[in-house]
């Protein structure tokens, strides 16, 4: 069954792609918020045996892209990692649905995006990006359609986001006693480098003037205590200067409790009367 079936009036059958950080704190906050008409239909995971707290009730789990088929779902949501992009794309607007994609730093790869993009166009179904953990991407978006000249994403976290992640490669993280500038480059470089912590900056890349032309400066910073971000723009509208400190996600610091909300918002768009 396809996304055409969807019953009168305004609920939203929702595909989780993915059960981690991200998938868990949006299921909770929808449950918390009382969003009946918000229905979570389908859970996807690589073992379906394992066992999964917390699962919404009346979720089906379900492990192959095949599967998918047989769910009546309105809108597919991934947040399983890059890896999931691609097959759970596929299988998403193949069928009709729109196709949330958290992971925007698989974007980067130029071929994957055009075969998803020409699917969808083929489909009906809607690829969508959500603004994720950045601020002033509606705004950045709108400039955008006038020409910009230069857009800069500053990334500022603590030191515990970089562990684990090639910034350990180019600053001492233990000796840090201030402030440290580790990456300068392009959006897809940095998105490609550090998929965990820099898929935001193809947000604002895709949102403004791409991602080669998109400059990314990546900073590890001993005082900080949330994840911070700021976009500079300039062009044909004036100039854009949008700062924002998130909170780290609680069971993921390399990411950010925004991003988890901005899936949401998003969703809750969908099903409610009046949006802003």
């Amino acid at each position: 069954m396809s996304a055409s079936d969807r019953p009168p009036g305004r609920h939203l059958r929702v595909a989780l792609i993915g059960w981690g950080a991200i998938a868990t704190r949006v299921a909770a906050l929808l449950h918390e918020r009382g969003r009946r008409e918000i229905s979570i239909v389908a859970v996807a995971v690589r073992d379906t045996g394992a066992p999964r707290a917390g699962l919404p009730q009346g979720a089906k789990l379900i492990a192959r892209t095949r599967e998918l088929r047989e769910i009546v779902c309105d809108i597919v949501v991934e947040a399983a990692g890059r890896d999931s992009v691609e097959p759970w794309g596929t299988a998403a607007l193949a069928k009709g649905c729109d196709f949330v994609i958290s992971s925007v730093g698989t974007l980067c790869d130029d071929a994957l995006r055009d075969r998803l993009t020409a699917l969808a166009g083929q489909t009906g179904g809607q690829i969508i990006v959500p603004p994720g953990a950045v601020g002033g991407i509606d705004a950045l978006a709108a400039a955008a359609i006038l020409p910009l000249d230069d857009v800069e994403h500053i990334i500022v976290k603590p030191l515990a986001a970089w562990r684990g992640t090639p910034a350990e490669a180019s600053v001492d993280l233990d000796a840090l006693d201030q402030a440290a500038v580790f990456f300068s480059g392009s959006a897809r470089q940095a998105a490609d480098r550090f998929p965990q912590n820099a898929n935001v900056a193809a947000i604002s890349a895709m949102a403004g003037i791409g991602l080669d032309r998109t400059r990314v400066t990546m900073i590890a910073d001993p005082l900080a205590t949330r994840n911070g971000h700021r976009i500079v723009a300039w062009g044909a509208f004036g100039r854009l200067d949008v700062a924002i400190e998130n909170e780290p996600l609680a069971t993921n610091p390399k990411s950010s409790e925004l991003a988890a909300l901005s899936l949401v918002h998003l969703l809750e768009r969908r099903v409610d009367p009046l949006v802003c």
